[in-house]
C-alpha cells in the first residue's frame, strides 16, 4: 500500500511562489500554456507517483481533467503544485489560468471567482465524512458526540466550512496539507479528521490505522461534484472550459476515469505526500523517482495511462 511520509511542511511566503508563477504564456513554438495550480494531497483526484519524475509523478482524476482540457483548447500544461489554500490565491491573483483540485461550489468562492459548470468524480467524492482512529471506529455517530473534541480539516476547504457549520460543540484544527492532518490524527494530536469519503477510502487503506467515525456530514446539493475556479477577468476561457467539460460529461468519460484513479490509489509505490507552496517534493529525504514498481504495480496502472496518454498527445 502506499506509504504515508512523516515529514515537517516548511511553508515559505506565499507571495514568494505567486510571482514565480505566470499565465497564459506561449511556448517557443507559439502554442499557449495552460498554467494550472493543485494540491497533490487528496487521492484519488491529485496525487503523487513517486516512481516517476517530471509532470509524470502527478497522477489522478483532476490531472486527467486537465491534460483533457488542455487539448480541447489546443493548449499546452504548465502543471503548478502548491499546498490547497495557495491554489486559492493563486486563481484570485491571476497568477495560474486554472485551479484545478477536487473544488466544491461555496458562497464564498462564487463571490471571489469564476466557477465552472460542475464535473463529477464520483459517489465517494460527494460524499463528506469524518475518520478516526481505528479502536474509535463508530464511536461518533451524531454531531453532539464531537463536543470537545478536536477535529482537523484541511484549510480553505469544504470539509472545513462543514466542521465548523454542523459541528458546534467541537475545536476544528486546520492544516494546509491532508498528509499533515493525516499524521495528527494517528499520533493523537486530534481526535478526528473530516474528509471526502474517497479520500477517507484512500487513509484506511495506507495502514489499518483509522476509519469511519459513524458520521456523515448533510450536504447541499450545491456543494455537491466538483468545479474548476478561474480569476473574475477570465469569462472568456470560461466559456472555453465550460465547453470542455460539456463534451467529457456527453462522452461519459468520468466513470471511467475515477474507477482508473482508484485503482491507481492503491498502489504501493504512490503516495500523498504532498508538495509545499514553492513546488517543493514533501517527501522521504526530499527525493523523486525512487520507487520501485512491481509487475503488480505496473499492471495497475495501464487503464490510467491509456487516458493519460491520449489526452496529452496534441496532434489529435
Amino acid at each position: 500500500m502506499k506509504k504515508i511520509i512523516s515529514a515537517i511542511l516548511a511553508v515559505a511566503l506565499l507571495a514568494l511562489s505567486v510571482f514565480t508563477l505566470a499565465s497564459c504564456k506561449p511556448d517557443n513554438d507559439g502554442v499557449p500554456t495552460l498554467t494550472v495550480a493543485f494540491s497533490p494531497d487528496f487521492a484519488p483526484m491529485e496525487f503523487v507517483d513517486a516512481s516517476q519524475t517530471g509532470d509524470d509523478k502527478y497522477v489522478g482524476f483532476d490531472i486527467l481533467l486537465i491534460y483533457y482540457i488542455a487539448k480541447e483548447l489546443g493548449m499546452k500544461v504548465e502543471l503548478k503544485p502548491m499546498s490547497f489554500d495557495a491554489v486559492l490565491m493563486a486563481v484570485e491573483t491571476g497568477a495560474v489560468d486554472l485551479g484545478v483540485s477536487g473544488f466544491s461550489w461555496t458562497p464564498d468562492r462564487a463571490e471571489t471567482y469564476l466557477i465552472s459548470d460542475w464535473y463529477k468524480a464520483g459517489e465517494n467524492e460527494t460524499e463528506q465524512t469524518i475518520i478516526v482512529s481505528k479502536e474509535n471506529a463508530g464511536k461518533y455517530t451524531t454531531a453532539d458526540s464531537f463536543k470537545g473534541l478536536k477535529v482537523g480539516a484541511q484549510t480553505a476547504s469544504l470539509q472545513d466550512v462543514l466542521a465548523k457549520e454542523q459541528l458546534p460543540g467541537a475545536t476544528i484544527q486546520n492544516y494546509k496539507n491532508l498528509n499533515d492532518a493525516y499524521l495528527a490524527l494517528i499520533n493523537g494530536q486530534i481526535d478526528a479528521l473530516a474528509v471526502a469519503k474517497g479520500n477517507g477510502d484512500a487513509f484506511i487503506s495506507e495502514e489499518g490505522k483509522v476509519d469511519f467515525a459513524g458520521f456523515d456530514f448533510v450536504v447541499d446539493d450545491l456543494y455537491k461534484n466538483n468545479v474548476i475556479l478561474l480569476n473574475k477577468s477570465d469569462s472568456d476561457l470560461l466559456a472555453k472550459v465550460n465547453a470542455a467539460l460539456d463534451k467529457a460529461k456527453a462522452a461519459n468519460l468520468y466513470d471511467s476515469w475515477y474507477e482508473a484513479c482508484t485503482v491507481l490509489a492503491g498502489i504501493s509505490t504512490l503516495d500523498e505526500s504532498g508538495y509545499d507552496d514553492n513546488g517543493n517534493y514533501i517527501g522521504e529525504g526530499g527525493l523523486e523517482g525512487t520507487g520501485t514498481v512491481t509487475d503488480e504495480d505496473a499492471a495497475l496502472k495501464v487503464p490510467y495511462l491509456k487516458f493519460l496518454n491520449e489526452y496529452k498527445n496534441q496532434e489529435d
